[in-house]
């Protein structure tokens, strides 16, 4: 990982057009582009032309980005990235289906008029996620993609005036997953000292009195420095999500 002076150094480089810095950028933070973007898989999307829209976002997040937001720059990045995506699925509109989905589909079709000769009636979703090991959101995706082409945001065939999005909705609140990045990035960026504090204060369970022992230190310290870094990085934490929104 690059450290946070070469972050700096390399973000000033490319935006004064070094291309040089642009690529390396890019391949240090290929796993936080790969990482955003995977929850869009399944979507109709080839996964190349996802991490494709996430390096313009994230590319857009260099030529955007300034040290006076007072954020680190992996924290403003991730809903530039996701902004991408979603620009795209919601302007384009109309889904490219990829040749994989298109032969689910014909598979997934025939399975279900066996079912039918066999069981007079229409197999559920559950059962043809079962049959195929296909997750249940992907099987709504597949079968509503074989009436291509279809838009994401049309109405179903139903009377319950569901749009095509609404049956493929991610059980993943995503705010909550932008709040965990930026708590990472926070936890990350502390002291040492306080780092192993807040680790062993509130992913380990352990009381104050215990981490006052591991630390060498008394319970009174403790608490009065645990109140302190929450502060911190509470004011830090409302930063950068007004900087995500």
């Amino acid at each position: 990982m690059l450290q946070q002076d070469e972050i700096t150094r390399l973000i000033k480089a490319a935006q004064g057009g070094d291309e040089t810095a642009k690529s390396t950028l890019l391949s240090e933070n290929s796993p936080l582009i790969k990482s955003i973007i995977r929850r869009y898989k399944g979507r109709g999307i080839e996964y190349d032309d996802l991490y494709q829209l996430g390096c313009i976002g994230f590319l857009k997040a260099i030529k955007n980005f300034s040290f006076e937001f007072q954020v680190k720059f992996s924290t403003y990045a991730v809903p530039m990235i996701m902004g991408e995506v979603k620009r795209y699925l919601r302007d384009d509109g109309y889904i490219k289906i990829s040749r994989s989905v298109k032969s689910d589909a014909i598979r997934i079709n025939a399975f279900i008029e066996r079912y039918k000769q066999e069981h007079h009636e229409a197999p559920t979703v559950e059962t043809i996620s079962k049959e195929f090991d296909i997750d249940p959101r992907d099987v709504v995706f597949i079968l509503d993609s074989s009436k291509m082409p279809v838009s994401i945001y049309e109405n179903t065939d139903d009377d319950k005036g569901q749009q095509i999005i609404d049956k493929i909705s991610s059980d993943d609140n995503e705010n909550d997953n932008i709040d965990k990045i930026l708590l990472k990035d926070l936890i990350n960026s502390l002291p040492e000292r306080d780092r192993k504090i807040i680790i062993l204060r509130y992913f380990r369970g352990s009381t104050q009195c215990e981490v006052a022992r591991i630390m060498g230190v008394s319970q009174v310290q403790v608490s009065r420095l645990e109140n302190k870094i929450l502060s911190l990085m509470k004011n830090e934490f409302n930063k950068g999500e007004q900087q995500s929104q």
